[in-house]
């Protein structure tokens, strides 16, 4: 997309209203992340009310998330073929129907139902919102405008969790859904005004409907499987057939790209190394991030009793630390490069996972739970940089929607698998689990931080080596 296919511009070729985007997407973009941990303090409640079980509440989470992740990929593959701004605005409306509809569930299947369609909404919403941003900005901005982007996504997953605590509490559980209502018809209005319009291409190639369906079933397969060793067992014949029918599935979806006429994705992309490196990192830290939430948020309601709106309290300076280490980062990557950014955010992510490994006593949760967000709110400005900031314009949709991916992925990764680890604890009165979960957290945040600093391109990486695997 070129300067001039974004509505009115000023003599340097920016859109004079970019910022003012910004801040409506970002408000948006608030909402879908906000959807993955503010349910999460009000899950306890939701299953008491509806009669749910463990693998039912975790797959309130994931189903919302998979369903996300899964349609990315299409979502960003419209949003470059029709234009962002129709997307942007009917994913925010199916999202908002959506968001009703799931307040309003009185079971587990029309609650699981309803996060479905928000994952549709969602997927269509985010990438098209993502793929403005990178295509409104340049050099700097661009960095700043990620920066912010990114705060929101660490900061924003944390603020959810106060927001969830202060709505179960108060109204109740379903208003964590009914919120998104209001704010969404009002961002709907703003924003057909404001958002730019780029006209629809003469020839419209096709959208790959099996691709999608291809990586968002295989996907399913694997969350369903990791979800299952809970219950089952992980090293079962059964846990390995689900990992490896998944596998064999994500190895026909990229047969399929490289045959199919209009790919969903363009497979190369995820060759290039800044790329596949910020995509790593993302789901990475989404994995992280989550497992801090739905770990803590059980742990202080389930295991030492706190309200729905103490356990929110205790995770304001989880927020804090949050946005602060994303803001930290969107100032220093300019001069400082990926690498020691990435190896930095993963490592404090391990220490501070490490801590409540070592001692479940609720204020040494509290610090380290603080300490791991201060980390993954960094890696969500340094995946985002590194992947998104030096695609083409017209590469723009298509990266924005593999990020994205990758995000919601690591979201139903991470829920799945603390979800299994620590179902011990989640429905017994041992604190065995927890401590099993923050320990295998801890460990992954730590290899994946050797694993950044071996990936990352540095501050001046060369061309050839940007375009190597």
């Amino acid at each position: 997309m070129t300067s001039h296919e974004v509505g009115h511009t000023t003599k340097e070729g920016r859109h004079p209203a970019r910022w003012r985007i910004l801040g409506f997407l970002g408000v948006a973009q608030l909402m879908l992340i906000l959807d993955v941990t503010v349910v999460a303090i009000a899950l306890p409640h939701i299953g008491a009310d509806l009669g749910l079980g463990r693998a039912a509440l975790t797959w309130t989470v994931s189903a919302y998330t998979l369903t996300f992740g899964g349609l990315m990929l299409l979502g960003g593959r419209i949003a470059d073929l029709i234009g962002p701004k129709r997307v942007v605005l009917a994913g925010l409306l199916v999202f908002t129907a959506a968001s009703l509809a799931t307040g309003l569930a009185e079971s587990g299947g029309t609650l699981v139902g309803g996060r479905i369609a928000q994952g549709v909404g969602a997927a269509m919403l985010s990438p098209a919102a993502l793929s403005l941003v990178v295509t409104l900005f340049e050099g700097e901005e661009r960095n700043k405008a990620l920066g912010i982007w990114s705060a929101l996504g660490g900061g924003g997953a944390a603020l959810g969790v106060l927001l969830g605590g202060l709505l179960t509490a108060g109204p109740g559980w379903p208003w964590v859904f009914y919120v998104n209502v209001p704010i969404g018809l009002v961002i709907v209005a703003v924003l057909a005004v404001l958002l730019p319009s780029r006209p629809a291409p003469a020839e419209r190639p096709r959208v790959d409907l099996l691709g999608a369906a291809l990586v968002t079933a295989s996907t399913a397969t694997l969350i369903y499987g990791l979800i299952d060793a809970g219950e089952r067992g992980w090293l079962t014949a059964r846990t390995a057939g689900l990992v490896l029918l998944a596998a064999v599935g994500y190895l026909l979806f990229t047969v399929w790209q490289r045959r199919a006429r209009s790919p969903l994705m363009d497979v190369r992309l995820l060759a290039r190394r800044p790329v596949a490196t910020g995509a790593f990192l993302i789901l990475m830290a989404t994995a992280l991030m989550v497992a801090v939430f739905f770990l803590g948020t059980f742990y202080y309601q389930h295991a030492r009793g706190y309200g729905a709106l103490r356990t929110g309290l205790l995770f304001l300076p989880v927020a804090f630390a949050a946005m602060l280490g994303a803001d930290l980062t969107g100032r220093l990557i300019g001069r400082t490069g990926a690498r020691v950014p990435a190896i930095a955010a993963l490592t404090a992510s391990a220490a501070g996972l490490a801590v409540p490994a070592l001692s479940m006593r609720p204020v040494t949760v509290a610090i380290g739970v603080t300490v791991a967000a201060l980390g993954t709110g960094a890696m969500f400005v340094v995946a985002s940089a590194t992947a998104l900031g030096r695609v083409e314009p017209h590469e723009a949709g298509i990266a924005s929607g593999i990020v994205s991916t990758f995000h919601e992925f690591g979201a139903s990764l991470g829920a799945a698998v603390v979800s299994s680890v620590a179902a011990a604890s989640l429905v017994g009165s041992t604190l065995e689990g927890f401590t099993e979960a923050f320990t295998v957290a801890a460990v992954a945040a730590a290899v994946s931080a050797a694993i950044a600093g071996a990936l990352t391109p540095g501050r001046t990486a060369p061309a050839a080596a940007e375009s190597a695997a």
